[in-house]
């Protein structure tokens, strides 16, 4: 197929391999020659994931190139990712006094976790009007909790606060969550039933609420933030607090930033980054062309190097790449062997992996890649005609 021979035992993946090639090669084609008429700079076209269903396209160049590609080909957005706002939700905590106990851990675990907290406690003092601080604090939260128990089910003063809770929800003004401590799901009224409720039992419950609501808080004291959204703070990648997390676990603990440089297991790697199984899984999920998993193992592809490297690392990849394309199109005698790049550059294998995984994917030089060539990701590092126009470009 396409000149190469397949093997008959994996049919199957041969033949999706060759698809996503000519798909890819296709892309490349009609995205590749689109040239602004000004400056002449063409972009550049970076192609990830491993099947049909994950394939994500990101066009590089300057806005007025990126705004031609979008305008040519009808897209809404291009380029890389941006970075999201940093939220901080304040939680509204609804309960009856008889469950004092439970409220009181509750709050003090998320007011732990860094997360603003309004609850009666602490938010109303004597000779406050009651009425008008409860407004204040169901109608400045971005998370309206109520704490279900048997006790608060049928209390009209809690019922009335939750209908306050769900008028915000229904008008997109917060989220609703009901928690639920010692009362099955079935006891639930059934406008209620259709809304997917935690039940709080051990601290893990309340680990799972805290990594759900991230956010700022002015009551002291308070503890830290969970780690992952420390990182995520200091690290505005575009991708979630979770993705941030297993994404420097990666970048911090590849050797030489090779394919499967580290391997490690779903619940190994949650347990290394702080992060339930779930979150870890919907993480590896957002980071879909940069991880796969394989008969429950992660493994990561050299692209999340290229991509990252530059948060956690005391290098830029994408200016590295510049400096290793320029120099090979401007010196027809520029070594090619990656043993004699890395010693010209005093470079560590890490380091010019990252940089051929991304010169790779922007399909600037020859595919060289195959088994045995460890500790490099490629044999050799040769420029093709798309490196020229990517130097040109970026001159």
């Amino acid at each position: 197929m396409g000149g190469k021979n397949l093997d008959p035992r994996n049919l199957k993946d041969a033949v999706m391999a060759s698809v996503l090639e000519g798909v890819r090669n296709q892309i490349r084609e009609k995205v590749g020659n689109i040239r602004d008429p000004d400056t002449g700079e063409f972009p550049t076209i970076v192609i990830r994931g491993n099947s049909l269903d994950d394939l994500k396209i990101q066009v590089e160049g300057s806005p007025a190139l990126v705004a031609l590609v979008n305008e040519r080909l009808g897209l809404e957005a291009a380029g890389e990712p941006s970075a999201a706002p940093e939220s901080q939700p304040h939680v509204f905590i609804s309960y009856t006094s008889e469950d004092i106990d439970i409220a009181r851990r509750v709050a003090e675990a998320l007011r732990g976790a860094g997360i603003e907290v309004w609850w009666d406690k602490w938010c109303i003092s004597s000779g406050d009007s009651l009425r008008q601080k409860i407004d204040e604090g169901i109608g400045g939260c971005t998370h309206f909790l109520v704490l279900l128990t048997p006790r608060s089910i049928n209390k009209p003063w809690v019922n009335q606060e939750m209908d306050a809770g769900l008028i915000r929800k229904l008008n997109d003004q917060c989220r609703f969550l009901p928690v639920r401590h010692e009362l099955p799901a079935s006891e639930l009224p059934p406008l209620l039933s259709g809304i997917a409720s935690a039940s709080i039992v051990t601290d893990a419950d309340v680990a799972q609420l805290i990594h759900d609501i991230y956010a700022l808080t002015r009551k002291p004291p308070r503890g830290p933030a969970p780690a992952a959204v420390q990182n995520s703070r200091a690290s505005q990648t575009g991708y979630s607090a979770a993705a941030n997390a297993i994404a420097r676990y990666f970048v911090e603990k590849s050797e030489d930033g090779l394919f499967g440089d580290p391997i490690c297991e779903v619940d190994e790697l949650a347990k290394e980054v702080g992060l339930s199984v779930e979150d870890t899984e919907d993480a590896i999920q957002e980071l879909s062309g940069f991880l796969r998993l394989s008969t429950g193992h992660v493994l990561v592809e050299g692209t999340l190097f290229a991509e990252f490297d530059r948060y956690w690392k005391p290098w830029s990849t994408a200016d590295d790449a510049l400096r290793l394309a320029a120099d090979i199109m401007s010196d027809p005698k520029f070594p090619d062997p990656c043993e004699e790049i890395a010693k010209l550059y005093q470079w560590e294998p890490r380091r010019l992996n990252s940089t051929a995984y991304y010169l790779l994917e922007r399909s600037l030089i020859v595919d060289y890649q195959g088994i045995g060539t460890a500790p490099w990701a490629v044999f050799r590092i040769v420029g093709n005609q798309n490196m020229r126009r990517f130097v040109k470009s970026r001159s």
